[in-house]
């Protein structure tokens, strides 16, 4: 009699991130100039932020509610969710991914968007421990890119706002 074995889960911490030499598919995107990457799996959509509406007693990181094809999503301000500095007076506007999450839409508010890129597993490493504790806790690693590290975001964990 065979037994079947299930490969291990990946550590949540992000050092191992993926088994083979594959690439995973990811959307690169800036964040007070730091580059950054989602899992393009994760992405519905992508477009110039439009006209947020705030939402009283929302978490700071909450920068309110925007429609979306009749669909009322919340927008997240990432740099409000890492802390950083707000974008400066006359700044460009964000740029909004939107993804979802347990059946509803999310706008992750980033300063710009980039391309989708393949990363193959062999570039990604964990956290440094030099990663500002915000930053690591919504990583799941990060990746060497063109001289670069891109930050692996971990969508879930960016969600989790207290």
């Amino acid at each position: 009699m065979q037994t079947q074995t299930q490969p291990p889960a990946a550590p949540r911490n992000g050092t191992a991130l993926m088994t083979d030499s594959a690439a995973e598919m990811f959307l690169t995107l800036t964040v007070a100039g730091q580059l950054c990457g989602v899992p393009v799996l994760t992405v519905r959509d992508i477009m110039a932020a439009p006209a947020i509406t705030r939402v009283p007693l929302a978490p700071k990181e909450v920068a309110g509610s925007l429609n979306l094809r009749g669909r009322i999503v919340t927008a997240i301000d990432l740099r409000r969710r890492l802390g950083l500095p707000l974008r400066e007076a006359g700044a460009a506007p964000p740029m909004s991914v939107v993804v979802e999450q347990g059946g509803e839409l999310y706008s992750l508010l980033s300063d710009t968007v980039g391309e989708v890129v393949p990363l193959k597993a062999e570039g990604f490493a964990g956290n440094p421990p030099t990663l500002d504790t915000v930053w690591r806790d919504i990583s799941r690693g990060v990746h060497r890119q063109d001289g670069q590290l891109l930050i692996v975001l971990d969508v879930d964990r960016i969600l989790a706002i207290d």
